[in-house]
């Protein structure tokens, strides 16, 4: 697999003077004909000795001045921001999605105000590749262009195949056996067989240590089984509250009598004991703790992107190759769905500011041109042939089997210093990963991606309609309401987060319909119906 699955006083302090100095920094810096560049350094070595940066810099005739951070969001992202408050930024930034990229509303905000400089005409005369890819990928172009027209910043196209239906449950599909159940196909089905993992000791031990299923805070559990009900958009810790389309208009899911169904079914297991009621606030770490539990195996199924969430790749006891996906499940009136997410990204990875010359500006769009090609991507976000990869062989098999093979990746040595890694990775087509040379045996870390490639295909069926997706990625912020929207999203998606939570774990009661009513009042009350109106206007204006 790819190596890549605001705060502080004096942060604000140094952003409230953010407009004044900004308008006094519109010319080019005198920095000796260097690239002035901001970007995350790991502890692998430094960005000035990364042999890819030194490729580069041969290539395209650049001389990088490095403004390092870390990969720490928090302190990489203050420092980012402190860096544009002040005044002293950079010629370009290089960031990574997760990390420190720009939000779409920071985009058009430095956009707008001339610190970023567009990058159509650049990408128009110095960029023939990332044009191709461009018209190859439609959406991807029209996800970078802002309202004004203009391309301020470049995102990543992912089409991680595994990661675009995300909420799979795994199961242990050993304790399956051992207590002669088949996979579930219903919600039914499902609570005895969560049931026989709770009461029927299949690890063996003699000891009601058994977790049916658990899951972690930073993927709601909640998805997977409310996919049985009604659609459950795809959703994170800091995502949007759920929201679908409704012929056309913005609906909020959350309030809907099947998001009400699905949560008296998720109650009524938490009832007994069958969903882990920690899955709501345990990070990861936990999580995993509790799959490589050293006294017994005690974990019978998570609600996760993949299974290496869970246990630790090449378990002493094999339990790694234990948990197989089983597909979504029929709820009762037929529903059977899987959470989709977009393969574009809304978070700008790559930026050029009024700082840069033209020279800089044509070298670095330059750089980026490469970094999409399949080689430059290959060079850049996994590393050098014979040390990150190896071209295909007569006889290998390429991930999907209809393509025909082009590289195979290798284990890659997490202390080289060669790549770029995530901050070079800006073009991952689906053509692209599923041309890759796997292992045909899944149940290794070799052959990883062949076993979530075919978890995943039990999932594509049951994508959504794409008139009910909500494009969430793809909205541009309107300057005059952003800052509205912002503070409407973040309380809605909040109270909804800690009532599901709540109603599930039986804090309330969600048979009770006056406890169903006050929950719709307090999200009438923060404002829900504006919300609406103002996502609404932001989708018309796509």
């Amino acid at each position: 697999m790819r190596h890549s699955i605001i705060r502080g006083v004096a942060a604000a302090g140094a952003l409230a003077l953010a407009a004044g100095t900004l308008a006094a920094c519109t010319s080019p810096a005198d920095d000796d004909g260097k690239l002035v560049a901001f970007g995350p350094q790991g502890d692998n070595g430094s960005l000035k000795d990364n042999a890819f940066t030194q490729l580069l810099e041969e290539k395209f005739d650049i001389d990088f001045d490095w403004q390092t951070t870390t990969y720490d969001g928090s302190v990489a992202g203050e420092k980012r921001q402190v860096s544009l408050a002040s005044g002293d930024y950079p010629d370009a930034y290089f960031l990574v999605p997760w990390v420190d990229a720009f939000s779409r509303s920071e985009v058009l905000k430095y956009g707008q105000q001339g610190v970023l400089v567009p990058l159509e005409d650049l990408i128009d005369e110095y960029a023939p590749n990332l044009k191709a890819r461009f018209e190859e990928k439609p959406d991807w172009e029209q996800s970078v262009t802002a309202p004004d027209g203009h391309i301020y910043a470049i995102t990543q196209w992912t089409e991680c195949f595994h990661c675009s239906y995300p909420s799979k449950l795994w199961v242990n599909t050993t304790w399956l056996d051992k207590l002669g159940l088949e996979q579930p196909t219903t919600t039914e089905e499902l609570r005895e067989m969560l049931r026989a993992f709770k009461n029927d000791d299949p690890n063996g031990n003699g000891k009601a240590d058994e977790v049916a299923l658990s899951a972690s805070s930073g993927e709601p559990v909640i998805n997977y089984f409310m996919n049985a009900f009604t659609y459950a958009p795809y959703g994170s810790p800091s995502s949007p509250p759920p929201l679908v389309l409704d012929g056309g208009e913005v609906a909020l899911t959350a309030t809907s009598d099947g998001w009400r169904e699905g949560l008296k079914y998720i109650s009524s297991l938490a009832d007994e004991g069958l969903i882990d009621t920690a899955s709501f606030t345990q990070n990861g770490e936990s999580l995993r703790a509790l799959g490589d539990n050293a006294e017994a195996e005690i974990l019978g199924a998570a609600a996760v992107l993949h299974p290496y969430e869970i246990t630790t790749q090449d378990s002493p006891d094999g339990r790694d190759t234990h948990y197989d996906a089983v597909p979504p499940v029929k709820g009762p009136d037929g529903t059977q769905l899987a959470t989709y997410r977009s393969p574009i990204s809304s978070l700008g990875m790559f930026a050029l500011t009024n700082k840069s010359t033209e020279e800089e500006r044509i070298q670095a769009i330059k750089a980026i041109d490469f970094l999409v090609t399949d080689e430059g991507d290959r060079l850049g976000a996994m590393g050098p042939e014979g040390e990150a990869w190896v071209e295909a062989e007569p006889g290998d098999v390429a991930l999907d089997p209809e393509l025909e093979p082009t590289f195979k990746p290798l284990t890659y040595d997490e202390t080289s210093n060669s790549s770029w890694r995530s901050m070079g990775q800006y073009w991952d087509s689906l053509e692209f990963r599923n041309s890759q040379v796997f292992p045909e045996e899944i149940y290794t870390p070799a052959g990883y991606e062949r076993r979530l490639l075919e978890a995943t295909n039990l999932y594509e069926p049951y994508a959504p309609d794409e008139n009910v997706v909500f494009p969430s990625e793809k909205l541009w912020p309107n300057p005059d309401t952003s800052a509205e929207i912002a503070e409407l999203q973040t309380n809605i998606a909040t109270y909804i987060t800690q009532a599901q939570a709540e109603f599930v774990t039986g804090q309330r009661d969600i048979n009770d319909d006056g406890a169903w009513q006050a929950y719709i009042d307090d999200l009438n009350g923060l404002g829900v119906e504006r919300y609406l109106e103002l996502q609404q206007e932001l989708y018309e204006a796509l």
